[in-house]
């Protein structure tokens, strides 16, 4: 079966969107949250490979994808991103699932374990800790507050080469990456699909706070850290403080790769689904 696109409201009425790969209702589903220029489309591929066997939800954060886009901007935080997790569980049925964040998707993922730690079945995080470093959170709000308005799906592969840290893709996944990244306008022009006032979001929030306490709030729950080897965003030494911290923590580094793993890479696909493997 393929995915149903689901609109939902948010309890302060912004519409959001997720995709919905059905699956057996006995298992624990997956509940998969992107980074900040990402969609719900990034986990096509994981859910095409457990079609049948799990249900995979998708959401696009607000102001992302095909969710709606924010009046104020101040409603991109974490915190109303956070609640937005939550209807979304709500709104879908998804009681309790394993979530796979993706940076800022991984950070959500995080914050739920102090907040609503019960839903959590197992969490994959993403090239994504308690502490990020600065220069990788600059090279990030660079990119989410500009608009390239490119003239075509291959102006789109080649601005997207220039401005990510390493990534391991051929030709045609490239395409399809640029693809979920901009989209044509009624100007002709391919264009982000977030709201680039995120960046002033972003800008506006302050410091990153503690995150330790929130990755501790994990203890209870099944664990796999994947890692770009180059990562501007998580360190090597981050990393090592994660596992010393969780010694049963599965943990996969994905060569040649920066911030962060499309989740294709086979390193990448080897260690996730081994992991999914052993949560019923």
């Amino acid at each position: 079966m393929s995915a149903r696109r689901i609109a939902f409201t948010a309890r302060d009425g912004l519409v959001l969107s997720a995709l919905d790969h059905p699956g057996p209702e006995h298992r624990t589903p997956l509940l998969c949250l992107p980074g900040l220029t990402r969609s719900a489309e990034d986990f096509d591929d994981l859910a095409a490979r457990h079609a049948g066997r799990r249900r995979v939800l998708a959401l696009d954060h607000a102001g992302h994808g095909e969710s709606a886009r924010a009046r104020e901007v101040s409603r991109y935080g974490i915190e109303d991103s956070l609640r937005d997790v939550l209807d979304a569980m709500a709104a879908l049925h998804c009681h309790r699932a394993v979530l796979v964040g993706t940076s800022f998707g991984g950070i959500l993922g995080m914050v739920l374990g102090v907040v609503r730690p019960t839903v959590l079945a197992g969490v994959v995080l993403n090239d994504v800790g308690p502490v990020l470093q600065p220069v990788g959170l600059e090279s990030v709000q660079d990119l989410v507050g500009r608009d390239p308005a490119l003239p075509g799906l291959d102006a789109a592969v080649a601005h997207l080469k220039d401005r990510l840290p390493p990534l391991v893709m051929d030709a045609p996944a490239w395409q399809r990456f640029a693809a979920r990244t901009f989209r044509p306008g009624p100007d002709g022009a391919w264009h982000p699909r977030w709201d680039i006032r995120i960046a002033r979001a972003m800008g506006a929030g302050g410091p990153m706070p503690d995150l330790w306490p929130a990755f501790g709030a994990l203890a209870h729950a099944p664990l796999l850290l994947l890692r770009g080897e180059v990562s501007g965003l998580l360190s090597r030494e981050t990393a090592d403080a994660m596992r010393a911290a969780r010694p049963d923590m599965a943990f996969a580094e994905i060569p040649a790769t920066g911030h962060c793993p499309t989740l294709e890479e086979p390193a990448a696909v080897a260690a996730l689904d081994a992991f999914l493997d052993r949560i019923a």
